[in-house]
């Protein structure tokens, strides 16, 4: 009876860990409660998200010109590398307000201030640490092509706005997050220009406001929104 004991509270730990790696914290915790029920529906309506999308632009060329040469899983483990290097980025305690929503191909996905914890309504902390991740991803991509001998271009847009962040899914719970913060989000990136950080005009309120150095790209034709005013992230505040 002892060892069965000790059996299940390991399964039981097992479990909190996996859980923990695929959900955020305080979502993993409710999933954890005793009380819930299977079929119970999780989200979370939150009212200022900073969000963030990061692609690598022409990665796509990259790969078809590899797989043409056998080389495919190269460019697939290259790939990889990179997402890993984010993560470490991500997990970096000044980043503790941000949460890794997802990969998508060669798209790096994450948002701040979903929580409590990592919501600063008053000081905006959680959208200047967005700022400076978006920043420390185009100095990491920069890194990487000086030590891979490539030329990876990556694009990143940001965007600030209500969210509602839920888990959709039993067997395979995914946590993700909609709107159309999200959706503006993505379109910052996409529309966007190779190398640099293109922001919305909310966006650019917030950080202007708190001295990083950014400049008007002009108006830009996004899908779904029609012409929007963009403007470009080049730097945090100057030295005090």
């Amino acid at each position: 009876a002892t060892e069965e004991k000790e059996e299940m509270e390991e399964l039981q730990a097992y479990n909190r860990r996996l859980l923990h790696n695929i959900l955020p914290k305080d979502v993993a915790a409710h999933f954890l409660a005793r009380e819930r029920r299977n079929d119970e529906l999780y989200y979370q309506s939150c009212e200022c998200v900073a969000v963030m999308f990061a692609s690598i632009a022409n990665f796509s060329e990259f790969y078809v010109e590899l797989e043409a040469n056998n080389e495919g899983v190269e460019c697939l483990r290259l790939l990889n590398e990179i997402i890993a290097d984010f993560d470490e980025i991500i997990s970096e305690d000044r980043f503790r307000q941000l949460e890794k929503i997802k990969t998508i191909g060669s798209t790096y996905m994450a948002a701040s201030g979903l929580n409590d914890s990592t919501y600063d309504k008053v000081g905006k902390t959680h959208i200047k640490a967005l700022a400076d991740f978006a920043m420390k991803l185009m100095d990491q991509m920069k890194y990487i092509n000086e030590h891979s001998f490539n030329n990876f271009q990556m694009k990143i847009g940001l965007n600030i706005g209500p969210v509602v962040a839920g888990v959709i899914g039993a067997r395979k719970p995914q946590y993700d997050i909609w709107g159309n913060t999200v959706n503006v989000a993505s379109r910052m990136d996409s529309t966007g220009v190779p190398d640099r950080i293109q922001v919305t005009t909310d966006m650019y309120q917030v950080l202007a406001a708190n001295t990083y150095q950014l400049e008007c790209r002009g108006v830009v034709k996004v899908k779904g929104k029609g012409e929007m005013m963009t403007y470009f992230l080049n730097g945090g505040p100057p030295p005090s």
